[in-house]
């Protein structure tokens, strides 16, 4: 059985040996989430750059004691403005990770996804959660919990795919080949009245016709079925991912919602939280997260966008 937290505090330890990518964080007024960035930057996982009001920052900092000692200010009046120069920023080729501060998740999002001035791609933006789970031997990714309220079967695909590059720059696949992805529903049957187990039913299709690739996906499988093999096998599923799995997707967010923060707050778990399908990571914290769960979810991001450089580099070879 692994320690309390274990899982974070390796992903960190190994995240500080790696270069940290200049961040840009919208909006860090408040003193929560400027303490975050402060805590992140010294421990070497990202180099932010503070996007908001200088002289609100600079007060707030010199209020709680928090050391801005060379962390740049980008002078943004609100928080609007703050999303919009964060967005400009990483367009600008000068932040490879952006970063929410204490404005709304809709405000920042809102700039991400603007057409023109956005940071699109052919991908859906997704959220994923890695879960530091107590007594569960390794990290697991939920989404989606936080963005997309009721996806199609075709956003369903995106979310997925997100879903396995996060789990591959996570280096799941480091000891163990596959990444491993449960299609959840409320049963392990395709049955046409819930419309769910007919969605997994069709992304598994999808994955055997090539259409998905990278993980090994089965679906529908209810949540005991996907992560306890002992209920797996008294159901007789046999299935590589059954009982195995280290990504699980949801049926919509209020489900996700639902089971990050049983989680968090039944099982003691860490949820470190992570936007994909953009062009740069977005890390999402909460005013509720941990110190450690802030530091995780910036070290998540160090490793997409590590990544991401190297998808890029191979690109160009």
């Amino acid at each position: 059985m692994t320690a309390k937290h274990e899982k974070y505090r390796r992903l960190i330890e190994f995240c500080r040996e790696l270069p940290p990518p200049p961040t840009a964080v919208a909006w860090p007024c408040d003193q929560g989430s400027l303490q975050g960035v402060v805590d992140a930057a010294r421990e070497g996982l990202i180099a932010p750059i503070l996007v908001g009001p200088r002289e609100r920052i600079e007060a707030l900092a010199a209020q709680h004691g928090i050391n801005l000692d060379g962390l740049p200010i980008e002078d943004a009046p609100y928080s609007q403005a703050a999303a919009a120069r964060a967005v400009e920023l990483v367009r600008e080729g000068k932040a490879e990770a952006l970063m929410k501060g204490s404005l709304h998740t809709d405000e920042l999002m809102g700039a991400v996804v603007k057409r023109e001035t956005g940071l699109r791609t052919a991908r859906r933006v997704s959220h994923c959660f890695v879960m530091d789970v107590p007594g569960h031997a390794e990290p697991l990714i939920i989404t989606d919990a936080a963005v997309n309220i009721a996806p199609t079967l075709a956003e369903k695909m995106d979310i997925t795919l997100n879903a396995i590059d996060l789990a591959h720059a996570l280096l799941v696949g480091e000891e163990d080949e596959d990444v491993r992805v449960a299609i959840l529903s409320a049963t392990e049957t395709v049955n046409p009245a819930v419309p769910s187990t007919v969605e997994a039913a069709a992304l598994c299709k999808m994955a055997e016709r090539g259409q998905i690739t990278g993980a090994i996906l089965d679906g529908p499988l209810a949540l005991d079925n996907a992560i306890s093999l002992e209920a797996a096998q008294i159901k007789r599923i046999d299935s590589p991912v059954a009982g195995h799995a280290n990504v699980l997707v949801v049926p919509d967010l209020e489900a996700g919602n639902m089971l990050a923060k049983s989680l968090t707050f039944l099982a003691g778990a860490d949820a470190a939280g992570i936007v994909l399908g953009a062009r740069v990571p977005i890390i999402l914290t909460s005013r509720a997260d941990s110190l450690l769960s802030r530091l995780a979810s910036c070290a998540v991001a160090v490793l997409v966008a590590k990544a991401r450089r190297e998808s890029a580099g191979k690109a160009i070879g």
